[in-house]
């Protein structure tokens, strides 16, 4: 069995909006190798449509990026996607696949069947998953910034406080220091 990771850019007043924090090659490569240790993503509906609106034309070359972009883009592509959605149900953007009917039920068979663990990658579905008990690790870049807006982690809550030990921090050179923890059960 895998373990889920949970990972995301978030600034140090809990802001997880995708466009306040730096994106860089540093941080793309950060995400990059994520993605290679990982044996798939995980996602909500939202961060698909988000994601599905422009990497898969980059993986293409149907528009232009730096390098760094271009290579995550031709890796996702070929990354097995799962996406919980209750709304949709037409997933074209290659390897992706739906997870149907129960959540705890079809994230734990996903967890069984992926040895090298899930890299989750939408906030709101974290929250759902961390309800069920279902994220084993997260892995944040938090950015040396203040938004003042949301949308915030966790910000619909969580029934009681969820125990953390670091396993690791490491500052990065644009100032984005990347934080792993692993969940105390």
């Amino acid at each position: 069995m895998g373990i889920m990771t949970f990972s995301l850019n978030v600034t140090l007043d809990g802001c997880v909006d995708h466009q306040v924090g730096i994106a860089d090659d540093e941080t793309h490569a950060f995400f990059t190798r994520l993605m290679d240790e990982a044996g798939a993503m995980l996602w909500g509906r939202v961060t698909y449509e988000m994601m599905e609106s422009s990497w898969p034309a980059i993986a293409r070359g149907d528009e232009g990026a730096p390098p760094a972009l271009r290579e995550w883009a031709v890796k996702l592509d070929a990354k097995p996607k799962y996406v919980v959605s209750s709304t949709r149900t037409d997933f074209p953007w290659s390897n992706s696949n739906q997870i149907t009917g129960d959540l705890r039920t079809g994230v734990q068979e996903l967890k069984d069947a992926t040895p090298d663990g899930i890299l989750l990658g939408s906030g709101k579905l974290a929250t759902e998953l961390d309800r069920l008990e279902l994220i084993d690790e997260y892995k944040f870049l938090v950015h040396p910034r203040i938004a003042g807006h949301g949308p915030t982690l966790y910000q619909s809550g969580l029934p009681s406080t969820r125990r953390l030990e670091l396993v690791s921090a490491k500052p990065l050179h644009n100032g984005v220091v990347a934080m792993h923890y692993r969940r105390v059960h």
